[in-house]
């Protein structure tokens, strides 16, 4: 069931089923993630009056699971507009149907972009805050620019190549026309489930165990994917934590009479190892080997770095214990 309340603002809410359930015993981060990707794309089309592409997805940590049989709800409210993009906080909530206060499960930002027909981007109305909550929302928005600029500098900064000796794994198939969003493209939420699962593969085989997403961050969209193109979902570890695995994926996708694939979506996920018991647990520190190691390990610390400068945001506890 959709919801909506104020103009710049829809709620979808619906029960978890058993079909969102994936590896981990709960509802997957990658559904989740699809999830996030439906309401904000409400929102946007809802005030854009027109077609609308993710571009941008910002930093989303998954905190307690949602469970299958949940009440699920998913705000997405647009907090910043710019020529042509929105800029859209969504909120994850869930709670028993039987009763009970919602427990938020993850917050993010998602960008769209407002297209013509010819796929080229055209100006969106302005939005305007008006009460303390909207402008502080208004402002926070416009501090993680800055912030979200030089974590895609950073990205676009880095090569990989088979000189990596880390873990990796690569997946392949075809976009079928049951991953197409309202545009015949195939939909953004559907490529983050992918991300999802392809870090989870890279993730389990390194540590040996069962992993779940913690942390995604920095899913830059370049370009549509089509249904019928062949697909690659690439991850491999770049850094361990003392319990988190950063596994930087690539998506590439081109047509299938062809050789050539080209770069669609890249995002860096952490992962966590869990017990029998569904505790997190150390997983064993990964030590470079390559330069291309070196420079890769180089890259996931400075992006911490980097989102750490952001508002509410902070080093996580290992930097910090190296950096008193």
């Amino acid at each position: 069931m959709t919801e909506t309340g104020a103009p710049n603002s829809v709620t979808l809410r619906f029960l978890a089923a058993p079909t969102d359930v994936g590896h981990s015993g709960s509802v997957d981060a990658g559904t989740v993630l699809e999830w996030v990707d439906k309401a904000a794309y409400a929102a946007a089309v809802g005030w854009a009056k027109s077609y609308c592409v993710t571009a941008y997805v910002g930093n989303i940590h998954f905190a307690d699971p949602v469970n299958s049989g949940d009440m699920v709800e998913v705000e997405a409210t647009i907090v910043y507009t710019g020529r042509s993009s929105m800029h859209i906080r969504t909120v994850v909530s869930s709670s028993d149907p039987k009763g009970g206060p919602a427990t938020m499960r993850s917050q993010c930002m998602v960008i769209f972009v407002a297209v013509g027909e010819d796929g080229k981007p055209i100006p969106v109305k302005q939005f305007e805050p008006s009460t303390p909550e909207e402008i502080e929302q208004r402002d926070h928005a416009l501090a993680r620019i800055k912030v979200r600029e030089r974590i895609v500098e950073a990205m676009n900064r880095q090569e990989y190549t088979d000189a990596g000796t880390a873990e990796r794994v690569t997946l392949r198939f075809m976009a079928a026309p049951t991953d197409v969003n309202w545009g015949g493209k195939v939909h953004g939420g559907i490529v983050m489930k992918w991300i999802d699962e392809a870090a989870y593969v890279c993730a389990s085989r390194y540590c040996g165990r069962d992993t779940v997403a913690v942390f995604s961050g920095g899913v830059r969209f370049y370009r549509p994917l089509l249904i019928g193109h062949v697909v690659e979902v690439e991850a491999r570890l770049v850094y361990t934590g003392t319990k988190g695995m950063h596994i930087a994926v690539h998506v590439r996708s081109g047509d299938p009479k062809g050789r050539e694939l080209n770069l669609t979506t890249y995002c860096l996920t952490v992962m966590v190892a869990r017990d029998d018991e569904g505790t997190s647990v150390p997983v064993p520190a990964w030590v470079p080997v390559s330069d291309e190691d070196k420079r890769l390990h180089a890259h996931a610390r400075e992006l911490l770095e980097i989102r750490g400068t952001a508002p509410g945001n902070r080093l996580p506890n290992h930097l910090l214990a190296q950096n008193p």
